[in-house]
């Protein structure tokens, strides 16, 4: 009997007598059995031990060469119909996937151990809590599950029953083409084989933590997000928290980790961290939107994070942490990443564990000539972050004030600007896009919409999931105000106008300032927007006329943009919610006015 659960023991025994391990070890979450797997792990070659003088508690773990990044064309929900798991998500029938999956499981855990993981996604005992159990043949699931979650036997005493999210991995063969990860939305219950990847094997993060939250909240009147949490103190005390959901790059973890610039500083704006990837959202009596991170970790990508960009990060990875496809420093027994601070070091090992000197790389060919590989991680606690906001540790949560959406566009999104009401805000979380660039794509302006930074995440249908915020927004009778931004915005030469980083406090000011009530706004046909001096932009190094060009609406490009999102709701089919064609229709109305055309 591996636990008190009669259920929980009744699904381990069926998942041995599948996959065949040695031996089944429960983890109680005590410090001794986790340095003991991390010496395990050492003499496997599955972790690497790092300088402990200067990275204590820290391991670099290098993953398959073909195992590097989450794989959305691997990613399957299996719901029932097709129509419930929508167009945006890849389906396979549920009885297809079992029967495929069972055979790549059979046998795949011979010679292995089976590690069975209770975890709980928030404060255990909460009203927001969810509790899960991740069977898995990987140490590094293990330790990183111990991190990235809460784990032990506490957990185990708040499960009844079969109130839980049932989670089966094996690394089995690592064989790409059989690579898969399946949810099963309708019996809580996730399948993912043939990876070593965090993002395709932490069966509580984008999983649990999003694919089935989503589905979940839908069913049980809550919210699952793909947003961070930010808390900000005003000089006199006040302080408001705001969620912001941004796809990928664009800004979002240095955005949670934010420093104000130092004259924000000395007037005594503090900005805190409560997450920087999940936030699971509930109305509260009060008639307000509240929310908490359930997670209790960082996954973040490692290049890019430097002093400049993002030093709490920095300073949140300099113990117990995991790194993933980093670059060893063989010299110190630390590590390294483009974007670093320090220098490369002299005798560097890459991701792949082969030597490397900086004139092997080659801009064209980032992930096979970086000394860190472009999506290698750090997987480090969160209570190590220096702006680590205590109310992250309060279990009903905090109220939301704000969201912010935000994306990558060149021209068309200005700065900030304001919606007019929870339904206009849920249609411009619908349209947020970002905008590919040469680097990444060889394609340059190239529109991928992500609503609500969700494409990826949603465990069912996208037209009802954008119903479900409305339906949610009926329920509140004071929801936050809702705003987006883009950092983005280039000159004629395609130079970034905005500095971005620490400065965003300067829009984050004005974001405040609104949902007090203060703060002037131009109306536009886009939403409210701060005059040109509505943003404090003294101390910046900004041409004249930047402001005004940051802020300016381009009606032409807004209208071809709303050509583009009707092809996109024309695409999610017809679970597009009227409400949100009315505000297309709307939108493209107060344009054309604008521009001295037309009503459509």
């Amino acid at each position: 009997m591996i636990t008190r659960n009669a259920r929980i023991n009744e699904w381990i025994d069926e998942c041995a007598k599948l996959t065949c391990p040695d031996s089944v070890v429960l983890i109680d979450g005590s410090d001794a059995q986790r340095d003991a797997l991390r010496a395990e792990a050492c003499s496997t070659g599955e972790l690497l031990k790092l300088n402990q003088d200067l990275l204590p508690g820290c391991y670099l773990h290098r993953s398959a060469v073909n195992d590097v990044a989450r794989v959305e064309d691997r990613t399957f929900i299996c719901t029932r119909t097709k129509a419930e798991a929508g167009k945006i998500n890849n389906w396979m029938d549920p009885d297809e996937c079992r029967a495929r999956l069972t055979r790549l499981f059979r046998g795949s855990m011979k010679g292995r151990t089976m590690y069975v993981i209770p975890y709980s996604m928030g404060i255990p005992g909460s009203r927001f809590a969810k509790y899960g159990v991740e069977l898995t043949d990987s140490i590094y699931v293990v330790l990183s599950m111990l991190i990235m979650t809460r784990v032990g036997t506490q957990v185990l005493d708040c499960i009844e029953g079969d109130g839980f999210t049932k989670g089966l991995h094996s690394k089995a063969d690592l064989d790409e083409n059989e690579r898969y990860i399946a949810h099963f939305p309708e019996t809580n219950t996730i399948w993912s084989v043939n990876s070593g990847y965090g993002g395709n094997v932490l069966l509580s993060k984008k999983c649990l933590g999003l694919r089935l939250a989503s589905y979940l909240g839908r069913t049980e009147g809550w919210m699952a997000e793909h947003m961070l949490i930010l808390e900000v103190e005003a000089p006199d005390g006040h302080k408001t928290y705001v969620c912001a959901a941004f796809p990928s790059s664009c800004g979002k973890t240095n955005l949670a980790m934010l420093i104000p610039p130092e004259k924000y500083r000395k007037l005594g704006y503090k900005v805190r961290t409560l997450g920087d990837d999940i936030s699971w959202l509930r109305v509260g009596g009060d008639g307000r939107l509240w929310a908490i991170n359930p997670e209790h970790g960082f996954f973040g990508v490692a290049p890019g994070t430097g002093s400049r960009s993002n030093p709490n990060a920095l300073a949140t990875v300099d113990r117990e942490t995991i790194f993933t496809n980093v670059c060893l420093d063989a010299d110190k027994g630390t590590v390294w990443w483009e974007g670093h601070d320090d220098p490369p070091p002299v005798h560097a090992v890459d991701w792949k564990g082969r030597p490397w000197t900086p004139d092997m790389y080659d801009k064209r060919d980032k992930a096979g000539t970086s000394a860190a590989h472009p999506n290698s991680r750090f997987t480090a606690p969160i209570e190590n972050c220096p702006s680590l906001s205590p109310a992250y540790f309060e279990p009903e949560g905090v109220p939301i004030s704000a969201i912010i959406f935000g994306g990558r566009r060149a021209h068309t999104a200005p700065l900030v600007y304001q919606t007019y009401g929870w339904r206009h805000g849920t249609f411009a979380g619908s349209a947020i896009a970002s905008e590919t660039t040469a680097a990444t794509t060889g394609a340059v302006g190239v529109v991928r919409r992500d609503p609500m930074a969700m494409r990826p995440f949603v465990g069912y249908d996208m037209g009802l999931y954008w119903q479900h915020w409305l339906d949610i927004g009926r329920r509140l009778s004071n929801p936050p105000k809702i705003f987006h931004v883009n950092w983005f915005r280039t000159d004629a030469e395609g130079r970034f106008m905005w500095p971005g980083y620490g400065e965003n406090m300067r829009v984050l000011e004005w974001i405040l300032a609104r949902c007090e009530g203060k703060g002037d706004a131009v109306s536009t046909p886009i939403g409210l927007v701060p005059p040109e001096d509505g943003i404090d932009a003294s101390g910046l190094d900004l041409a004249p006329g930047t402001m005004k060009e940051l802020l300016s609406v381009d009606t032409a490009a807004w209208l071809r943009d709303c050509a583009d999102l009707r092809d996109f709701y024309s695409f999610i089919g017809n679970t597009v919610p009227d409400e949100l064609c009315r505000e297309l229709d709307g939108l493209e109305r107060r344009l054309h006015a604008a521009a001295g055309g037309k009503d459509s």
